[in-house]
């Protein structure tokens, strides 16, 4: 497969489907092949359409959530998923090449939730690569300022989609980075800064609101309690927590089948609500967001690798309590590879 540098594609003619690009299209991809097996190997692109963008990945973040479970085959059932995979949906990069109808777009630094457009491996969800091709709907400008901040926005518009319309947080549980940024936001939209339950204490510190032990907090009037822990087996304790008719939303995944004892909810007529992925709008607010400097990403990605290293950066970020948000920096491979 013939190469070219990164940055120097230049037009070419219109293929079957209305795009200028290249004739052959490959990347350097992480790839899991369950059971905790990590490979990186070069893979074949499918050719970008005439509404299409291809994206040079500066970095990309590794999630301690959803990309664990499909890292340790630990994920439930879930649509598209197999091995072996492409993991990733919280990539930054530039736009190097595009279809005949969004050419205005290259140049730009987009924000990009993954790729499906792998010939010979599934994309699920397909960031982790030094290059895609994705649908330019999917792709949102973002400021090149941002660097490695900005592959948390999938992460801040997860969070936001779970506030937006709801009463915010008076507690939330977990905090690491989402547990981070579900309390940035719950202040940002104007509410009162919420409590934020962890059992590290090397988590437990924070500006603008209390973190503290569960333990150590006796109240049992929370109104509505976020659950960033992603652990199944908590529901009990929240609804103890509870004010009656108070809320309870399951912001994150769980791997294991949540489940409660009925009575002490029914006691309560407690209400419990959960939150999925964001939609492209709890993108561009939370984009928005950190633009006018209501938001801030300062200090929520604590480690970096480069992109050779991607074994033990996905140790790091899976065993690590220290290690809040793990990036891959895929910049060294640039202008080596198409």
């Amino acid at each position: 497969m013939q190469s070219v540098p990164l940055g120097h594609v230049s037009p070419a003619p219109l293929n079957a489907r209305g795009a200028r690009a290249p004739v052959e299209l490959a990347s350097t991809a992480i790839i899991f092949e369950g059971g905790r097996k990590i490979r990186s190997e070069r893979v074949s692109l499918l050719a970008p359409g005439a509404t299409d963008l291809v994206v040079d990945i500066d970095f990309s973040g590794v999630s301690t959530g959803t990309e664990r479970l499909m890292w340790a085959s630990e994920m439930p059932a879930f649509p598209g998923l197999g091995y072996p995979l492409v993991p990733g949906y919280e990539s930054v990069g530039r736009v190097v090449a595009a279809g005949a109808d969004v050419e205005a777009r290259i140049g730009e630094t987009v924000f990009v939730p993954g790729s499906r457009a792998f010939k010979d491996v599934r994309g699920l969800f397909g960031g982790a690569s030094s290059r895609v091709v994705v649908a330019a709907g999917r792709a949102a400008p973002i400021d090149p300022a941002l660097g490695d901040r900005g592959a948390l926005l999938a992460l801040a518009a997860t969070a936001y989609h779970a506030i937006n319309g709801h009463k915010p947080p008076d507690l939330i549980v977990g905090h690491g980075v989402f547990g981070r940024l579900l309390a940035r936001l719950a202040i940002a939209l104007g509410g009162a800064a919420p409590v934020v339950w962890e059992i590290d204490p090397d988590r437990a510190f924070a500006d603008g609101y209390a973190v503290i032990d569960p333990d150590c907090d006796g109240r049992r009037d929370y109104q509505a309690i976020y659950d960033a822990s992603g652990d199944a087996g908590i529901l009990d304790e929240l609804v103890a927590r509870l004010a009656p008719k108070g809320e309870i939303t399951l912001a994150g995944f769980y791997r294991d089948r949540p489940s409660f004892n009925f009575a002490p909810a029914f006691m309560r007529e407690a209400r419990l609500r959960i939150a999925a992925e964001w939609s492209r709008d709890d993108l561009a607010d939370v984009i928005g967001l950190v633009a006018s400097g209501a938001l801030s990403l300062e200090g929520l990605v604590t480690h970096v690798r480069e992109f050779g290293a991607a074994s033990e950066a996905y140790d790091t970020a899976f065993g690590d309590p220290l290690c809040l948000k793990m990036i891959i920096d895929w910049r060294e491979l640039h202008g080596r590879i198409l």
